[in-house]
């Protein structure tokens, strides 16, 4: 791509060229829209694109920027939705048959303040099955014989691509962070609690946290800033002061940062190229990393997760089940019958370790600023049939860390890996400013 086409701006460029006047919002998705045309019929990121909508969103937003109107922080940035979000002017079908036609009547939250921030909704993007294992149309776009990841596939996968600068995803097992390896972006999942899940899919209460898609971290930071509300009708938020990602993110580390190289306790299920990677990232960090281990209990915690996360997918889905499991895939009927078979007593206590987890994993950020640790098993697996593993991000879903992959290795075949980190709950803004810092070192050298 030319470098100065507009699709290649990050978001952070882009609405600051919107705002000095030397960008039209409505170029920009036309732009956009031209690497729509170009790539997508080999990556099909899109679950529903109405290119005509789109402009005229755009125009819109050019009105109100003539007319000297008030101008959100995403003021003419096209953002792509995850299928399993509502919005009340596209279909949302979750990736299922069974949902086929379906027309919200009202907006996501989440959609609701992209649009209140100046936020073009581009379209909705491919989401695996109810946002589960069964893969949709989606292909990486480094190699189309491999797959993005999932469940964000089409988010992921429409960043890499640069048909959009900024996704919505979403993650219940590694449903982020994974995809976004695999495709070899930004992806970050915030603290639990960060963000709205009003009018998305339910999977699993507990777990369900949406997260974001982008190319560098100040663009991270930029729309979890401002998706960062507080909504009443969400359990799991409550009131804090909106936190400055987009100020720290920016800035220097005050010290230099502390990283703890901890090997997981499926780390054996890694390849060797993402052992070499990781191993050579740690070595060429030097005196910034040190190995820890993650306390005993850690070494149950991806059954406690399945335990979770099976018993609420059975409890969330059992009326499309009752009414079409003929239509689900083998990999999520089997995820319901097992979660059915689920006791009171094993999901309490499964629920009842996370605070356990969470103790173990505060003696350790009081010595470190960040985790580091691998996102994924390696390089996107070769073929459609299946989205990768999951597991190296299940145990930070559990516990409801932050966590962020950083796009800075590469595996035997020169497919993208992903660095991850994870931080203490509640410290997304110093966390992205570890993972910046740790991007600038890796490029400068």
């Amino acid at each position: 791509m030319d470098p100065a086409h507009p699709a290649q701006l990050t978001a952070s460029e882009a609405t600051a060229a919107i705002r000095e006047g030397s960008l039209r919002a409505q170029d920009l998705v036309q732009a956009c829209l031209d690497r729509v045309d170009t790539v997508d019929s080999e990556v099909e990121a899109w679950a529903f694109l109405d290119r005509d909508y789109a402009l005229e969103q755009a125009r819109r937003l050019d009105d109100m920027h003539a007319a000297g109107l008030p101008k959100g922080p995403l003021h003419g940035v096209p953002v792509a939705v995850k299928d399993i979000v509502d919005t009340a002017d596209m279909p949302t079908e979750s990736g299922t048959v069974l949902l086929k036609g379906r027309r919200p009547a009202e907006d996501a939250a989440i959609v609701a303040m992209l649009r209140q921030a100046g936020a073009v909704i581009m379209g909705k993007t491919v989401t695996t099955e109810l946002a589960t294992y069964h893969p949709g149309k989606t292909r990486n776009p480094h190699d189309p014989s491999r797959t993005p990841g999932g469940s964000s596939s089409g988010s992921a996968a429409g960043v890499a691509s640069f048909q959009f600068p900024l996704a919505i995803g979403s993650q219940t097992n590694g449903s982020v962070l994974r995809p976004a390896s695999y495709c070899g972006v930004w992806g970050f999942k915030p603290t639990r609690g960060v963000t709205s899940r009003v009018g998305v899919l339910s999977q699993s209460p507990f777990l369900d946290i949406l997260g974001f898609f982008a190319r560098d971290a100040r663009d991270i930071a930029l729309i979890t800033e401002a998706l960062a509300v507080y909504d009443a009708r969400d359990p799991q938020m409550r009131p804090r002061a909106k936190p400055p990602l987009v100020e720290t993110v920016t800035q220097e580390p005050p010290m230099p940062p502390r990283l703890a190289f901890v090997r997981t306790p499926v780390w054996d299920q890694a390849d060797a190229h993402a052992h070499e990677a990781i191993e050579e990232l740690a070595g060429f960090l030097g005196d910034h990393v040190r190995e820890a281990v993650l306390p005993e209990a850690f070494a149950h915690a991806i059954d406690w997760h399945g335990t979770i996360m099976e018993a609420d997918i059975a409890r969330n889905y059992a009326a499309l089940y009752e009414r079409g499991a003929d239509k689900m895939s083998e990999s999520l009927r089997g995820q319901i019958e097992r979660g059915r078979k689920t006791t009171a007593v094993a999901y309490n206590e499964a629920l009842s370790r996370v605070d356990l987890l969470n103790y173990g994993l505060a003696e350790m950020f009081e010595d470190f600023d960040a985790i580091l640790t691998l996102p994924v098993t390696g390089e996107a697996p070769v073929g459609l049939d299946s989205t990768g593993s999951p597991i190296f991000c299940t145990i930070w879903t559990l516990c409801g860390t932050p966590a962020v992959t950083v796009p800075v290795m590469q595996g035997a075949n020169g497919m993208p890996i992903g660095a991850q980190l994870v931080g203490a709950p509640g410290d997304d803004a110093r966390l992205l400013r570890v993972a910046a810092w740790l991007a600038r070192l890796v490029e400068e050298g």
